[in-house]
């Protein structure tokens, strides 16, 4: 996990500092297909991205790189800490995807409102973490990454960008970002808030699901457009 986070601080540090646009959204995710069959809620969360050149009339095209986070599952339990009678510890679990992808951006109006299209290719990262707190700290106790997998990912999107102001110093325009897209995942084993047992001599025993892993994700965000250097 601190791998994960080291690699997106610098791919957000490298994009701020290079990228002539550069955004951010919440998102909600819809599994589909499989994946849907083992996990049937929406999940959340957030996602970055920031292109090398701001998309023109002369150069629709753009590339770029994006990531993102997502939440898929949440448990949280209240358990007797074995040994210490009448002391109880929070136990959280929380299943989660980050991935990160290439992007290329085909964006073609100029206006005030500037539909667009685009298509990612990159990997997703599923896991599952636990960590144990005290009822009355925030400070976690100890955690632990319970299980994870890799695979590849791609697809594409549609959204709109509407207008909201101009000439903020660097910032040539700001823009309401709002854009639907499909991703493909390809099979991964992970871990779903039914995938966890306790067995009568205590023992933790996890039964992890193998499917596809395709998602819809739905955004709401902002974009800059920077002044070209």
């Amino acid at each position: 996990m601190k791998k994960l986070i080291v690699l997106f601080a610098f791919f957000f540090g490298v994009s701020v500092s290079s990228a002539q646009t550069f955004g951010g959204s919440f998102m909600l995710a819809s599994p589909q297909g499989e994946f849907r069959d083992n996990v049937d809620q929406l999940g959340f969360g957030l996602q970055l991205e920031g292109t090398l050149w701001a998309p023109s009339s002369e150069r629709p095209v753009s590339i770029g790189l994006n990531a993102g986070y997502i939440v898929y599952g949440h448990i949280s339990e209240r358990r007797s800490w074995p040994g210490f009678p009448g002391v109880y510890l929070n136990l959280s679990r929380t299943n989660s995807i980050a991935n990160l992808h290439v992007l290329i951006k085909f964006s073609p109006f100029m206006g005030p409102i500037r539909p667009y299209v685009e298509g990612i290719f990159g990997g997703n990262y599923l896991f599952t973490t636990s960590e144990v707190k005290s009822e009355n700290s925030t400070e976690p106790i100890a955690s632990s990454t319970n299980f994870d997998d890799f695979t590849w990912s791609y697809g594409g999107g549609a959204g709109l960008l509407f207008r909201l102001t101009e000439n903020l110093g660097d910032v040539s325009s700001l823009f309401l970002d709002l854009k639907v897209r499909y991703m493909y995942g390809t099979s991964a084993e992970y871990l779903t808030e039914n995938s966890v047992f306790i067995n009568s001599l205590g023992d933790t025993i996890f039964t992890p699901q193998k499917s596809k892993t395709d998602l819809v994700t739905f955004h709401i965000g902002v974009v800059a457009y920077f002044n070209l250097l």
